[in-house]
Protein backbone atom coordinates (compact mmCIF):
# COMPACT_ATOMS: atom_id res chain seq x y z
CA UNK A 1 0.00 0.00 0.00
CA UNK A 2 1.15 3.68 -0.71
CA UNK A 3 1.24 5.89 1.88
CA UNK A 4 2.47 9.28 1.50
CA UNK A 5 2.07 10.57 4.73
CA UNK A 6 4.24 11.94 6.99
CA UNK A 7 4.34 10.50 10.73
CA UNK A 8 2.67 12.68 13.58
CA UNK A 9 7.12 12.90 14.95
CA UNK A 10 7.83 14.10 11.74
CA UNK A 11 4.62 17.11 11.53
CA UNK A 12 5.66 18.04 14.61
CA UNK A 13 9.31 18.47 13.62
CA UNK A 14 8.29 20.41 10.99
CA UNK A 15 5.54 22.65 12.92
CA UNK A 16 8.70 23.34 14.98
CA UNK A 17 10.84 24.41 12.26
CA UNK A 18 8.14 26.24 10.57
CA UNK A 19 8.51 28.80 13.64
CA UNK A 20 12.22 28.87 13.81
CA UNK A 21 12.00 29.79 10.23
CA UNK A 22 9.27 32.39 10.71
CA UNK A 23 11.07 33.84 13.37
CA UNK A 24 14.70 33.87 13.11
CA UNK A 25 15.78 32.90 9.88
CA UNK A 26 13.50 34.84 6.87
CA UNK A 27 14.23 38.17 8.65
CA UNK A 28 17.76 37.96 9.02
CA UNK A 29 18.72 36.00 5.83
CA UNK A 30 19.74 38.46 3.78
CA UNK A 31 21.87 40.25 6.52
CA UNK A 32 24.35 37.35 6.63
CA UNK A 33 25.02 37.62 2.74
CA UNK A 34 25.56 41.33 3.31
CA UNK A 35 28.10 41.19 6.30
CA UNK A 36 29.49 38.29 4.82
CA UNK A 37 29.52 35.68 8.14
CA UNK A 38 27.77 32.71 9.07
CA UNK A 39 26.00 32.88 12.02
CA UNK A 40 27.30 30.55 14.55
CA UNK A 41 24.74 31.27 17.26
CA UNK A 42 22.31 30.44 14.58
CA UNK A 43 24.35 27.40 13.98
CA UNK A 44 24.28 26.58 17.28
CA UNK A 45 20.30 26.74 18.51
CA UNK A 46 19.90 24.32 15.29
CA UNK A 47 21.96 21.63 17.13
CA UNK A 48 19.73 22.44 20.18
CA UNK A 49 16.67 21.93 18.16
CA UNK A 50 17.98 18.36 16.87
CA UNK A 51 19.02 19.49 13.63
CA UNK A 52 22.79 19.47 13.47
CA UNK A 53 23.02 15.49 14.50
CA UNK A 54 20.00 14.28 12.34
CA UNK A 55 22.20 11.42 10.76
CA UNK A 56 24.12 11.35 14.47
CA UNK A 57 23.16 8.18 17.03
CA UNK A 58 21.75 9.45 20.33
CA UNK A 59 24.90 7.78 22.28
CA UNK A 60 27.19 10.83 20.46
CA UNK A 61 24.41 13.73 21.01
CA UNK A 62 22.29 13.18 17.82
CA UNK A 63 18.81 12.78 16.86
CA UNK A 64 19.28 10.03 15.27
CA UNK A 65 16.30 10.33 12.85
CA UNK A 66 15.60 8.64 9.49
CA UNK A 67 16.59 10.02 6.27
CA UNK A 68 12.80 11.92 5.29
CA UNK A 69 12.84 13.08 8.56
CA UNK A 70 16.16 15.55 7.46
CA UNK A 71 15.02 15.91 4.21
CA UNK A 72 11.64 17.98 6.16
CA UNK A 73 14.17 19.53 7.82
CA UNK A 74 16.44 20.70 4.37
CA UNK A 75 13.37 22.31 2.98
CA UNK A 76 11.57 23.35 5.97
CA UNK A 77 15.06 25.54 6.45
CA UNK A 78 15.53 26.30 2.89
CA UNK A 79 12.68 28.41 2.54
CA UNK A 80 14.38 30.92 5.65
CA UNK A 81 18.08 30.60 5.14
CA UNK A 82 19.37 28.48 2.13
CA UNK A 83 22.89 28.81 3.67
CA UNK A 84 21.93 27.50 7.06
CA UNK A 85 20.64 24.19 5.52
CA UNK A 86 24.63 23.41 5.14
CA UNK A 87 23.98 22.28 9.26
CA UNK A 88 21.34 19.58 7.51
CA UNK A 89 23.04 18.77 4.26
CA UNK A 90 26.67 18.88 5.37
CA UNK A 91 25.93 17.31 8.64
CA UNK A 92 24.11 14.23 7.63
CA UNK A 93 26.77 13.22 4.78
CA UNK A 94 29.58 13.64 7.53
CA UNK A 95 27.38 12.43 10.06
CA UNK A 96 27.07 9.07 8.49
CA UNK A 97 30.55 8.66 7.02
CA UNK A 98 32.40 9.18 10.09
CA UNK A 99 29.50 6.84 12.69
CA UNK A 100 29.82 4.01 9.46
CA UNK A 101 33.51 4.27 8.71
CA UNK A 102 35.02 5.75 11.84
CA UNK A 103 36.91 4.01 14.95
CA UNK A 104 35.31 4.52 17.92
CA UNK A 105 37.58 7.29 19.66
CA UNK A 106 37.10 9.27 16.37
CA UNK A 107 33.26 8.85 16.94
CA UNK A 108 33.28 9.92 20.65
CA UNK A 109 35.93 13.14 19.74
CA UNK A 110 33.93 14.41 17.21
CA UNK A 111 30.29 13.25 16.26
CA UNK A 112 29.03 15.11 20.05
CA UNK A 113 30.55 18.68 18.58
CA UNK A 114 28.85 18.36 15.22
CA UNK A 115 25.88 17.42 16.45
CA UNK A 116 26.14 19.99 18.98
CA UNK A 117 27.04 23.12 16.82
CA UNK A 118 30.21 23.11 18.38
CA UNK A 119 32.34 22.55 15.43
CA UNK A 120 31.75 22.55 11.63
CA UNK A 121 33.18 20.35 9.71
CA UNK A 122 33.37 20.15 5.66
CA UNK A 123 34.30 17.93 3.67
CA UNK A 124 37.29 17.88 1.31
CA UNK A 125 37.25 16.13 -2.48
CA UNK A 126 37.10 18.02 -4.85
CA UNK A 127 40.45 19.89 -6.33
CA UNK A 128 41.68 22.18 -9.52
CA UNK A 129 41.66 19.17 -11.48
CA UNK A 130 39.48 17.21 -10.57
CA UNK A 131 35.79 17.57 -10.08
CA UNK A 132 33.04 15.30 -11.48
CA UNK A 133 35.55 12.91 -12.41
CA UNK A 134 36.02 12.54 -8.25
CA UNK A 135 38.92 9.48 -8.67
CA UNK A 136 41.63 11.82 -10.63
CA UNK A 137 42.24 13.77 -7.20
CA UNK A 138 46.18 14.35 -6.93
CA UNK A 139 46.41 14.45 -2.85
CA UNK A 140 48.78 12.50 -1.17
CA UNK A 141 48.63 10.88 1.93
CA UNK A 142 51.96 9.13 2.76
CA UNK A 143 52.48 7.14 5.79
CA UNK A 144 55.88 7.96 7.50
CA UNK A 145 57.41 7.37 10.71
CA UNK A 146 53.94 6.96 12.74
CA UNK A 147 52.15 9.45 10.47
CA UNK A 148 50.35 10.44 7.30
CA UNK A 149 51.98 13.32 5.53
CA UNK A 150 49.59 14.96 3.35
CA UNK A 151 50.28 17.38 0.17
CA UNK A 152 47.80 18.92 -2.08
CA UNK A 153 44.98 21.30 -2.93
CA UNK A 154 41.53 20.90 -2.49
CA UNK A 155 39.04 23.54 -3.99
CA UNK A 156 35.92 24.26 -3.96
CA UNK A 157 35.01 23.29 -0.11
CA UNK A 158 32.13 24.76 1.38
CA UNK A 159 33.26 26.30 5.08
CA UNK A 160 36.53 26.40 3.49
CA UNK A 161 37.34 29.47 5.77
CA UNK A 162 35.35 28.93 8.58
CA UNK A 163 35.30 24.92 9.30
CA UNK A 164 37.36 23.42 12.57
CA UNK A 165 37.97 20.11 10.62
CA UNK A 166 37.82 19.04 7.29
CA UNK A 167 37.41 14.91 5.80
CA UNK A 168 39.91 15.21 3.67
CA UNK A 169 40.45 12.50 0.79
CA UNK A 170 43.90 11.72 -0.67
CA UNK A 171 45.56 8.62 -2.24
CA UNK A 172 47.19 6.51 -0.16
CA UNK A 173 48.12 4.43 -3.20
CA UNK A 174 48.81 7.19 -6.02
CA UNK A 175 48.98 4.49 -8.53
CA UNK A 176 45.76 2.46 -7.76
CA UNK A 177 43.02 5.22 -8.59
CA UNK A 178 39.61 5.26 -6.70
CA UNK A 179 41.43 1.85 -5.09
CA UNK A 180 44.07 3.84 -3.48
CA UNK A 181 42.03 6.51 -2.08
CA UNK A 182 41.58 7.48 2.09
CA UNK A 183 39.84 9.52 4.09
CA UNK A 184 40.88 11.82 7.13
CA UNK A 185 39.90 13.56 9.76
CA UNK A 186 42.25 16.51 9.43
CA UNK A 187 41.90 19.93 12.07
CA UNK A 188 42.30 23.04 10.21
CA UNK A 189 44.38 24.08 12.60
CA UNK A 190 47.08 21.32 11.82
CA UNK A 191 50.79 23.11 10.86
CA UNK A 192 50.76 23.30 7.03
CA UNK A 193 46.68 23.93 6.79
CA UNK A 194 46.30 27.06 4.65
CA UNK A 195 42.59 27.46 3.69
CA UNK A 196 41.90 30.79 1.62
CA UNK A 197 38.28 32.04 0.88
CA UNK A 198 37.15 33.03 -2.73
CA UNK A 199 34.46 35.98 -3.68
CA UNK A 200 31.50 34.27 -4.60
CA UNK A 201 28.58 35.23 -6.58
CA UNK A 202 26.43 33.44 -4.07
CA UNK A 203 26.67 31.31 -0.96
CA UNK A 204 28.70 33.84 0.73
CA UNK A 205 28.11 33.22 4.41
CA UNK A 206 29.69 29.22 3.66
CA UNK A 207 32.84 30.70 2.96
CA UNK A 208 33.94 28.57 0.18
CA UNK A 209 37.45 28.39 -0.63
CA UNK A 210 40.67 26.30 -1.70
CA UNK A 211 42.61 24.59 1.35
CA UNK A 212 46.47 23.83 0.59
CA UNK A 213 48.13 21.05 2.37
CA UNK A 214 51.81 21.41 3.02
CA UNK A 215 53.30 18.07 4.27
CA UNK A 216 50.56 18.08 7.02
CA UNK A 217 51.50 15.16 9.52
CA UNK A 218 48.14 13.68 10.49
CA UNK A 219 48.45 11.39 13.13
CA UNK A 220 47.55 7.71 12.20
CA UNK A 221 44.47 7.98 14.91
CA UNK A 222 42.35 10.33 11.80
CA UNK A 223 42.02 7.60 9.28
CA UNK A 224 38.40 6.88 8.78
CA UNK A 225 37.50 3.34 8.39
CA UNK A 226 40.09 1.10 6.06
CA UNK A 227 42.51 2.66 3.65
CA UNK A 228 42.58 2.49 0.26
CA UNK A 229 38.81 2.62 0.92
CA UNK A 230 37.47 6.51 1.34
CA UNK A 231 36.06 6.90 -2.71
CA UNK A 232 33.52 4.01 -1.46
CA UNK A 233 32.51 5.48 1.75
CA UNK A 234 32.05 8.64 -0.04
CA UNK A 235 30.10 7.90 -3.21
CA UNK A 236 27.28 6.75 -1.50
CA UNK A 237 26.79 9.20 1.27
CA UNK A 238 26.32 11.39 -2.20
CA UNK A 239 22.94 10.01 -2.47
CA UNK A 240 21.81 11.08 0.69
CA UNK A 241 23.33 14.71 0.15
CA UNK A 242 22.22 15.06 -3.48
CA UNK A 243 18.38 14.52 -2.33
CA UNK A 244 18.98 16.94 0.53
CA UNK A 245 20.19 19.34 -1.54
CA UNK A 246 16.87 19.31 -3.84
CA UNK A 247 14.96 19.91 -1.16
CA UNK A 248 17.07 22.74 -0.11
CA UNK A 249 16.53 24.28 -3.48
CA UNK A 250 12.90 23.18 -3.46
CA UNK A 251 12.26 24.94 -0.25
CA UNK A 252 14.01 28.08 -1.25
CA UNK A 253 11.52 27.86 -4.59
CA UNK A 254 8.46 27.33 -2.59
CA UNK A 255 9.12 30.36 -0.51
CA UNK A 256 9.69 32.14 -3.49
CA UNK A 257 6.19 31.21 -4.84
CA UNK A 258 4.28 31.56 -1.82
CA UNK A 259 5.71 35.50 -1.27
CA UNK A 260 4.87 36.20 -5.00
CA UNK A 261 1.56 34.62 -5.32
CA UNK A 262 0.74 37.05 -2.01
CA UNK A 263 2.43 40.03 -4.81
CA UNK A 264 0.32 39.44 -7.22
CA UNK A 265 -2.79 39.07 -5.64
CA UNK A 266 -2.88 42.03 -4.47
CA UNK A 267 -0.69 43.91 -7.22
CA UNK A 268 -2.77 46.05 -9.46
CA UNK A 269 -2.19 46.47 -13.24
CA UNK A 270 -4.97 48.07 -15.27
CA UNK A 271 -7.32 47.90 -12.59
CA UNK A 272 -6.85 44.46 -11.84
CA UNK A 273 -5.20 42.03 -9.61
CA UNK A 274 -1.90 40.80 -11.69
CA UNK A 275 -2.99 37.25 -10.90
CA UNK A 276 -6.09 37.40 -12.92
CA UNK A 277 -3.64 37.69 -16.33
CA UNK A 278 -2.80 34.15 -17.11
CA UNK A 279 0.40 35.37 -18.43
CA UNK A 280 0.81 35.73 -15.06
CA UNK A 281 -0.87 32.85 -12.96
CA UNK A 282 0.38 30.20 -15.68
CA UNK A 283 4.10 30.38 -15.16
CA UNK A 284 3.60 30.00 -11.63
CA UNK A 285 1.37 27.03 -11.94
CA UNK A 286 4.32 25.69 -14.02
CA UNK A 287 7.13 26.03 -11.60
CA UNK A 288 4.68 25.00 -8.46
CA UNK A 289 4.04 21.67 -10.56
CA UNK A 290 7.80 21.02 -11.07
CA UNK A 291 8.74 22.17 -7.73
CA UNK A 292 6.35 19.22 -6.24
CA UNK A 293 7.12 16.83 -8.59
CA UNK A 294 10.89 16.84 -7.72
CA UNK A 295 10.08 17.27 -3.54
CA UNK A 296 8.22 14.31 -4.30
CA UNK A 297 10.52 12.20 -6.29
CA UNK A 298 13.18 13.80 -3.53
CA UNK A 299 11.30 12.14 -0.43
CA UNK A 300 10.76 9.01 -2.28
CA UNK A 301 14.33 8.85 -2.47
CA UNK A 302 15.19 9.10 1.00
CA UNK A 303 12.04 6.87 1.98
CA UNK A 304 14.28 4.22 -0.02
CA UNK A 305 16.94 4.74 1.62
CA UNK A 306 15.62 4.54 5.13
CA UNK A 307 14.44 1.14 3.59
CA UNK A 308 18.19 0.32 2.25
CA UNK A 309 16.88 -0.14 -1.45
CA UNK A 310 18.93 1.47 -4.25
CA UNK A 311 18.29 5.38 -5.07
CA UNK A 312 21.25 6.35 -6.91
CA UNK A 313 18.98 7.36 -10.11
CA UNK A 314 16.43 8.88 -7.96
CA UNK A 315 18.99 10.67 -5.76
CA UNK A 316 20.71 11.78 -9.44
CA UNK A 317 17.21 13.08 -10.83
CA UNK A 318 16.77 15.14 -7.66
CA UNK A 319 20.13 16.88 -8.16
CA UNK A 320 20.15 17.34 -11.81
CA UNK A 321 16.35 19.04 -11.97
CA UNK A 322 16.09 20.42 -8.60
CA UNK A 323 18.76 23.43 -8.44
CA UNK A 324 17.93 24.01 -12.44
CA UNK A 325 14.21 24.26 -11.97
CA UNK A 326 13.78 26.24 -8.46
CA UNK A 327 16.63 28.96 -9.66
CA UNK A 328 14.60 29.36 -12.47
CA UNK A 329 11.11 29.23 -10.18
CA UNK A 330 13.05 32.12 -8.47
CA UNK A 331 14.00 33.81 -11.16
CA UNK A 332 10.70 34.12 -12.27
CA UNK A 333 9.37 35.15 -9.57
CA UNK A 334 11.97 38.05 -9.37
CA UNK A 335 10.88 39.19 -12.67
CA UNK A 336 6.90 39.06 -11.33
CA UNK A 337 7.73 41.18 -8.34
CA UNK A 338 9.38 43.73 -10.41
CA UNK A 339 11.68 46.10 -9.83
CA UNK A 340 12.10 45.96 -6.53
CA UNK A 341 12.96 42.26 -6.11
CA UNK A 342 16.18 43.43 -8.19
CA UNK A 343 17.35 44.96 -5.46
CA UNK A 344 19.24 43.80 -1.83
CA UNK A 345 16.06 44.93 -0.12
CA UNK A 346 14.05 41.61 -1.16
CA UNK A 347 15.21 38.18 -0.93
CA UNK A 348 15.02 37.23 -3.98
CA UNK A 349 17.53 38.17 -5.84
CA UNK A 350 20.00 36.34 -3.18
CA UNK A 351 18.04 33.08 -3.34
CA UNK A 352 18.58 33.00 -6.97
CA UNK A 353 22.64 33.24 -6.86
CA UNK A 354 22.25 30.75 -3.61
CA UNK A 355 20.82 28.06 -5.44
CA UNK A 356 22.43 28.32 -8.68
CA UNK A 357 25.61 27.61 -6.73
CA UNK A 358 24.50 24.01 -6.13
CA UNK A 359 23.83 23.51 -9.86
CA UNK A 360 27.20 23.00 -9.61
CA UNK A 361 28.25 21.07 -5.93
CA UNK A 362 27.95 17.62 -5.67
CA UNK A 363 27.75 16.86 -9.07
CA UNK A 364 26.91 18.61 -12.41
CA UNK A 365 22.98 18.19 -13.91
CA UNK A 366 25.82 16.58 -16.67
CA UNK A 367 27.23 14.13 -14.29
CA UNK A 368 24.12 13.10 -12.77
CA UNK A 369 22.66 12.75 -15.95
CA UNK A 370 25.38 10.22 -16.40
CA UNK A 371 24.33 8.31 -13.27
CA UNK A 372 20.77 7.68 -14.21
CA UNK A 373 22.10 6.88 -18.28
CA UNK A 374 24.62 4.14 -16.62
CA UNK A 375 21.30 2.96 -14.31
CA UNK A 376 18.55 2.71 -16.85
CA UNK A 377 20.65 1.83 -20.43
CA UNK A 378 23.26 0.21 -18.52
CA UNK A 379 27.14 0.71 -17.67
CA UNK A 380 28.80 -1.08 -20.58
CA UNK A 381 27.23 1.85 -23.01
CA UNK A 382 28.53 4.67 -20.57
CA UNK A 383 30.43 7.31 -22.04
CA UNK A 384 34.06 7.36 -19.96
CA UNK A 385 36.50 3.58 -19.19
CA UNK A 386 38.27 3.87 -16.40
CA UNK A 387 41.94 3.23 -17.26
CA UNK A 388 43.08 -0.15 -15.66
CA UNK A 389 45.79 0.52 -12.55
CA UNK A 390 48.95 -0.46 -13.53
CA UNK A 391 50.70 -3.49 -11.69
Amino acid sequence: MLNFSFTPEQEDFRDMLKEFVRAELLPNYTRWDREGVLPRGLWKKLGLLGVNGLRIPAEYGGSEADCVTAGIAAEEIGRGDFNLTYAVMLNSLIGEIINNHASEDLKKEWLPPIASGDKIVGIALTEPDAGTDAAGIKATAIYKDGVYVLNGEKSGISVATIGDAFLIFAKTKPDLGSRGISAFICPSDLPGVECNGYEDMGNIPIGRGSIYLNDVELPEKYLIGLEDKGFIQVMNGFDLSRLLIGLQCVGAALQSLDETIEHVKGRLSFGKPLATYQGVSFPLVTHYTQIEMIKWQAYRGLWLRDQGLKHSKESASVKWMGPKCSQEAIHECLLLNGHYAYTKEMPLEQRLRDVIGLEIGDGTAQANQMVIAKDIIGKEFRSYERPVPSK
